[in-house]
């Protein structure tokens, strides 16, 4: 028979499990006598994904040293913080640290982009502030066109959530101040979109809509979506120009999809 002690232990081990991670991470620290209780395996294996250990298993990092040598809290912050590469090393994957949902990037090798695989076109690059081997920067294009499509069944189910255009410009740029840039986030198969446009490199007068990123980057909102139970096929994010003009001068890292407000 379990001990008093123990029979406590699991009851509020099991309560705090209900909670979000980000609350469960305070309260180790605001209530020391629960520490031992709140950091163990038991409640921070219930705030992974059912299926990490499948994820890190694909990913370009040792599945033994990730999930053998971590606690199960370490490994959660580890890949809160540390993205890990997976798909032959074309999208990362990494947890919302406050809810523990999944969140994914595409990376530029992992996208469609028109006239990619042209020189004359786009220059394929390694990038130290990069996640990623490699990035692709813009050297000349009528047609800006750049496309990720994601399967809903990867995703955290009950989930809004949002997708982000993640990229920095050179110095010498063209094309991105004056034309605004179409973004369109679907399901795959569905007629409705809801597409609209915004300025990338708008002059200082105007309201900034990119924003900088702890990375070293910008990003800037593609959509939103609700991934109910990752059973509606493939999630489309494109990228586009209604008009074709002259293009040059972005670094496109990927585009990135991640929780709404950790929701």
């Amino acid at each position: 028979m379990d001990s008093p002690f123990a029979m406590f232990a699991q009851c509020i081990s099991h309560i705090i499990s209900l909670i979000t991670p980000g609350n469960a991470s305070k309260l180790s620290s605001t209530y020391p006598a629960f520490k031992s209780v709140v950091d163990s395996d038991s409640v921070w294996e219930k705030f992974l994904p059912s299926d990490y250990k499948k994820i890190i298993s694909i990913s370009s990092f040792s599945t033994s040293s990730l999930v053998t040598s971590l606690s199960k809290k370490k490994l959660y912050f580890h890949l809160c913080y540390n993205p890990i590469l997976i798909n032959n090393n074309t999208m990362s994957f990494a947890l919302d640290h406050e809810s523990g949902k999944k969140c994914y990037m595409v990376g530029a090798r992992g996208l469609s982009i028109t006239w990619g695989s042209s020189p004359q076109h786009w220059k394929w690059l390694s990038l130290p502030e990069s996640r990623f081997h490699e990035v692709a920067e813009l050297k000349l294009v009528w047609c800006f066109e750049i496309m990720a499509r994601i399967e809903t069944k990867i995703l955290s189910s009950k989930t809004n959530y949002a997708t982000y255009l993640v990229f920095k410009f050179v110095e010498t740029r063209e094309g991105f101040e004056t034309r605004p840039i179409e973004f369109d986030v679907y399901f795959e198969g569905n007629d409705t979109h809801k597409m609209h446009s915004a300025l990338l490199d708008p002059p200082a007068n105007m309201p900034q809509l990119s924003l900088n990123r702890r990375d070293g980057w910008m990003e800037i909102g593609m959509g939103e979506f609700f991934n109910e139970n990752g059973d509606d096929g493939a999630v489309i994010c494109r990228v586009c120009e209604s008009a074709p003009t002259p293009k040059c001068g972005i670094i496109i890292e990927g585009i990135e999809l991640r929780p709404k407000n950790g929701r």
